[in-house]
């Protein structure tokens, strides 16, 4: 049995130990992850892996004693990995490596590869003032899974005021994400739209005018859209705004309600181009990529003082707080939606038959396998078995050999499990909100809300509020506390060395020790780490940190009053 990582967030009970052994280049969702219980680790050296890269799983016992190993069920996919403490001793005796050595990466060798995804934009100024309440923004990913599953969007609305900004966190493959960063944007801005503006748009296409523009993208060059299926995403969008001409009310848009009908309908979409597939071959099986891999969202739409944030899953938005003091404290923006969260729990209880109690959530999962409980895409907790198994059969023979496509939830008796749905928070800005972070749960997974605060409040204004030095449990002599007082010198010195506020914060979120401080070392040997093992240290990080105009935040708080 295979125990190499496989998707994020969907542990799937294998029936047989005869896998099919899964291309490289076969697109996602296409890799498989065994729920490994307890009983089952004495039985892993002998068995037999099937998996298409060479993982530590398939070393002999010798290299890979079981006595390294723990279950960790609370991650979002179950597997084994070897204790975090012990994480220095594992890399110095990495057994595949031929001759013992030691190996670090160089500081400009690091930077160059915490940098490699990095994005900046700043707000442009109207007349020498500055009219927006978003100074600007910065973002980075660092990714764990190869490819990355992880998303980013940020965009100015053109034809209404304010700016949305996205984390999408994808499972079961990037393919979900990849199309609800590219989407999800348009529909909230045609949501917020005017009617008049609509019919403006819908007018121009009828009559092959140029049409109008609705978002200005502020995009990295990786940040790719896919230009094969954009005539088809184009017309289910135009599908959308027609319906939202058709039940035109005459009353001002409001921007929750927007927020939630872009993200039902999205995810409706999504759903439906699957059933009905495309002749194209390619967009065919695109499509069903899309419908049967899963992706998380939170977004951001500011507008003046009017900060809304829309979240679907375990993705968080917290907002930087700068206290009278000069300390830093984080409000909560967002809810994680998991086994976590209590409301969520009853909510899916409420929407099932009471028999199906006990089977909803088992081992902090829905249905025993999906750590997050809202989520797009993701057909396999909504549509019907029936359907499924249509789907299924009619589609390309990439989608009826894969085995996870296949492969039906137990006790599945009253479908939809899983809704898309946003939950969505209203906050007005005030001049102490300094800045929000939006960020996937591998930054979340890695720190503390405060200590992410405080890290990104100390870069931005340059100004550190030292904390003793906690040591712990750890025997410290004089000699290592000379260390740590001079490396924390250090580290205040070369604050200015990142650029990018999020970068900084992946560069603490990945190289802290536990004294609370960047440890070189440590940074190098988490970015060397092979592509088979990083993912079972860290999760993919996207962090998107917006700065606001205390300024106009403040002026605009005043004409309000």
């Amino acid at each position: 049995m295979c125990v190499c990582p496989g998707p994020r967030r969907i542990a799937i009970p294998v029936r047989s130990s005869r896998l099919p052994l899964f291309s490289d280049a076969m697109p996602a969702p296409t890799h498989l992850f065994p729920l490994i219980r307890n009983c089952e680790i004495g039985r892993l050296s002998s068995a037999v892996c099937y998996c298409h890269h060479k993982h530590l799983c398939c070393l002999s016992p010798p290299h890979f004693a079981h006595n390294h190993l723990r279950y960790a069920p609370q991650k979002k996919f179950a597997t084994l990995h070897r204790p975090k403490e012990n994480f220095n001793q594992f890399i110095h005796a990495r057994s595949y490596v031929s001759t013992p050595q030691r190996f670090y990466l160089t500081p400009p060798q690091v930077n160059s590869i915490l940098k490699a995804n990095e994005y900046s934009f700043k707000v442009p100024e109207f007349d020498g003032k500055n009219v927006s309440s978003i100074l600007g923004f910065d973002s980075n990913q660092l990714p764990a899974n190869a490819p990355i599953e992880d998303r980013r969007s940020a965009a100015t609305c053109l034809q209404t005021r304010g700016m949305l900004l996205g984390v999408f966190d994808g499972h079961a493959g990037c393919a979900c994400a990849q199309a609800v960063s590219e989407r999800l944007f348009y529909y909230i801005a045609v949501s917020l739209l005017p009617h008049e503006t609509l019919l403006e748009i819908e007018n121009a296409v009828e009559s092959g005018r140029a049409l109008l523009p609705i978002l200005q993208w502020h995009k990295h060059p990786n940040d790719y859209f896919s230009k094969e299926a954009s005539k088809l995403y184009f017309n289910s969008l135009r599908t959308y705004w027609q319906e939202l001409i058709d039940l035109n009310t005459g009353e001002t848009t409001d921007v929750k309600e927007a927020l939630i009908n872009a993200f039902k309908r999205l995810d409706n979409d999504i759903s439906l181009e699957a059933q009905v597939g495309d002749p194209n071959s390619f967009l065919n099986y695109l499509v069903l990529r899309v419908a049967f891999s899963g992706a998380t969202a939170c977004v951001a739409h500011v507008d003046g003082v009017d900060l809304h944030v829309a979240n679907t899953g375990d993705s968080r938005a917290m907002l930087g707080v700068q206290e009278e003091d000069g300390s830093w404290s984080a409000l909560n923006l967002s809810y994680d939606h998991n086994a976590q969260n209590e409301r969520e729990i009853e909510r899916i209880k409420s929407e099932h038959p009471k028999a199906e109690e006990k089977s909803l959530v088992k081992q902090d999962r829905l249905l025993g396998l999906l750590m997050p409980f809202r989520a797009f895409g993701d057909v396999k907790f909504k549509w019907s078995i029936d359907l499924q198994k249509r789907v299924i059969e009619s589609g390309p023979d990439q989608l009826n050999d894969n085995e996870y496509t296949k492969f039906i939830p137990p006790n599945y008796h009253t479908p939809p499990y899983l809704t898309a749905e946003p939950e969505v928070i209203h906050h007005k800005l005030r001049p102490q909100d300094k800045f929000l972070v939006l960020a996937t749960d591998g930054l979340w997974e890695t720190m503390h809300r405060q200590d992410v605060v405080r890290i990104v409040g100390e870069y931005l204004t340059g100004v550190h509020h030292q904390q003793p030095i906690a040591v712990g449990g750890y025997k410290v002599t004089l000699g290592q506390m000379h260390g740590l007082l001079t490396e924390r010198r250090a580290r205040i010195s070369s604050v200015f060395e990142d650029q990018n506020a999020a970068t900084h914060l992946i560069r603490h979120a990945v190289g802290n020790n536990e004294f609370g401080t960047v440890d070189h070392e440590r940074l190098s040997k988490m970015l060397s780490l092979p592509e088979e093992l990083a993912r079972m240290y860290r999760d993919d990080i996207t962090i998107i940190v917006v700065q606001f105009n205390s300024h106009v935040v403040g002026a605009c708080q005043n004409e309000e009053l």
